[in-house]
């Protein structure tokens, strides 16, 4: 029998070659094969406590219902920290506790906000204020103006008659109904596709010189010089009630700047953003009201990750990773951005301490949990826990690493919201296929199958990635992540699937604890340092 495929399609050998190298062949595969065989009596274990006796739901309500949201340097992310922290030592985790970062900045949290149309007709506006919005110190009122600008001479009509106004920013967005709904799971096409992806390229530093163009600096100014009440938008995504916010955009550099200058802003869902819009369109003045209370927090400007380990055994010097952003937005509770993430590692840890006990077994390599903080603000967590224990790093480029790199076998990530796990994205990592591959086959049952050279970004793994780290995301079945939940008031814990993260907290498991048990640490790609280049094991 041929050995099982690396990936989910068919390896094909062309007959042309010789009966010697095709033999070699599959000898080789056969051996890779069987020196990461999946134990099995440990994946019984692992299935029975993740599959069988879960308890990532009840992670996943507190770190929502009771610690939700968690914007990095809110009060409420502190709260969630405390709590974890102390299930994390109740499991009986070693070397729990936090390690600072930063300075970040400020934190924010609001306190209290409505918003009214008052005329020509009253209705409850729905909207959420952007964080680090300031306060309004009480309601406050008045009249609607839309700022249609689309060249600099436009702004001098606006000059004098902003102050005490709404400022609405966006045109009208039309909406179309979701026949198809918003949610799906990747179909077998799909997945095929994953899997016959070729090696991806090298992916350049991008450049963000002239993004703000001219118009856009002067509309800035006008607003600031102006001081309007607030600024309203309705975002370029999200209906029928789901409204997609983040963070407001200070007159220079970032809002959580600790001096940074910030005019109120809210998000309207889109709706109501198109009829107040139509009106005042029809030359019908629309009059609000808004009441926004908000405190700036974290005096000290400094953030905290979250770590806790297992300790491995004859090869305790060397580490397996795993994690996912702990953060969230300030709209909903988190929920799938990412309490799912952060609940399955959670999860992970716990279902092998259970494994651990009643096994006998122990880890080889330590195992560390590694929960991040400032993600949604460009990865500043993860990037702060990697330039200070495993590389020296000049604005994120590998400048030189330190000895604790080459102690990491591989970091494992969760932050693509609910959905089950279909597989890895090995991040162009070839060399990981056929140890990833019987892994991964011991739960074909639960749909999980496919490894891809693909690489995805946007979160975590991505740290550990550029300084030479083997750094790994799952494929994720999307739901409704992009179209409901991500960024929007809608991430609460009623999107949460149950049997999707007791799948994936049973497969993140299985594979941390297989990484641990191998001989060898997991093959690195070629490390690019900065003016020179560094070969992977």
């Amino acid at each position: 029998m041929l050995p099982t495929p690396l990936f989910t399609n068919q390896i094909q050998i062309s007959m042309k070659k010789t009966p010697l190298l095709l033999a070699l062949f599959i000898a080789t595969v056969l051996s890779l094969s069987a020196q990461d065989k999946a134990d099995s009596t440990i994946n019984a274990l692992i299935r029975k406590y993740g599959l069988q006796q879960s308890q990532v739901m009840e992670i996943a309500g507190w770190l929502t219902d009771v610690y939700g949201p968690r914007l990095t340097g809110s009060p409420m992310l502190d709260k969630a920290t405390d709590w974890t922290l102390g299930q994390l030592k109740s499991w009986g985790l070693d070397a729990v506790h936090t390690e600072a970062w930063g300075p970040f900045g400020r934190g924010w949290e609001l306190k209290h906000f409505e918003m009214h149309a008052l005329s020509p007709a009253y209705f409850p506006v729905e909207a959420w204020p952007k964080a680090w919005s300031p306060s309004t110190n009480g309601p406050v009122s008045g009249e609607v103006v839309y700022l249609d600008a689309t060249s600099v001479e436009d702004l001098e009509k606006y000059k004098g008659k902003l102050k005490g106004k709404f400022v609405m920013t966006d045109t009208l967005r039309a909406t179309e109904p979701w026949f198809e709904g918003t949610a799906k799971r990747r179909d077998a096409q799909e997945l095929l596709d994953l899997a016959n992806a070729s090696t991806p390229a090298a992916r350049g530093r991008r450049n963000f010189r002239g993004r703000n163009n001219d118009l856009a600096r002067q509309i800035t100014e006008l607003l600031y010089a102006e001081q309007p009440l607030a600024l309203i938008d309705r975002s370029f995504k999200g209906d029928q009630g789901t409204v997609f916010v983040q963070g407001a955009r200070a007159k220079e550099g970032s809002a959580y700047s600790e001096k940074a200058e910030v005019l109120p802003q809210v998000t309207i869902a889109v709706e109501q953003y198109n009829r107040i819009f139509r009106m005042l369109k029809k030359g019908i003045p629309v009059q609000l009201s808004m009441d926004l209370s908000t405190d700036y927090t974290n005096p000290d400007g400094m953030e905290h990750n979250i770590i806790a380990e297992i300790p491995g055994t004859d090869l305790k010097d060397e580490v397996v990773m795993f994690g996912g952003h702990f953060d969230s937005w300030q709209a909903g509770t988190g929920a799938t951005d990412n309490a799912a993430g952060s609940a399955v590692m959670m999860e992970v840890a716990r279902i092998l301490m259970e494994t651990i006990k009643e096994s006998g077994v122990h880890p080889r390599r330590t195992l560390r949990l590694a929960l991040w903080t400032g993600e949604e603000q460009g990865l500043l967590g993860s990037a702060a826990y990697v330039g200070q224990h495993f590389a020296e790093m000049k604005d994120r480029a590998v400048q030189s690493v330190k000895p604790e790199q080459a102690k990491v076998s591989a970091y494992f990530n969760l932050d693509n919201g609910t959905g089950k796990i279909r597989g890895v994205y090995m991040q162009g990592n070839d060399k990981v296929a056929p140890i990833f591959r019987p892994w991964l086959d011991a739960f074909r049952d639960l749909d999980a199958s496919t490894l891809t050279l693909s690489n995805t970004g946007g979160t975590d793994h991505q740290s550990f990635d550029r300084v030479g780290i083997p750094g790994f995301q799952f494929i994720q079945d999307p739901i409704d992540y992009d179209t409901r939940t991500h960024h929007s008031n809608m991430d609460v814990y009623d999107q949460l699937i149950a049997d999707d993260l007791k799948q994936a907290a049973t497969i993140i498991a299985s594979f941390v604890w297989h990484t641990a048990q191998r001989n060898d640490l997991l093959p690195r790609k070629p490390l690019e340092l900065a003016g020179a280049s560094a070969g992977g094991k």
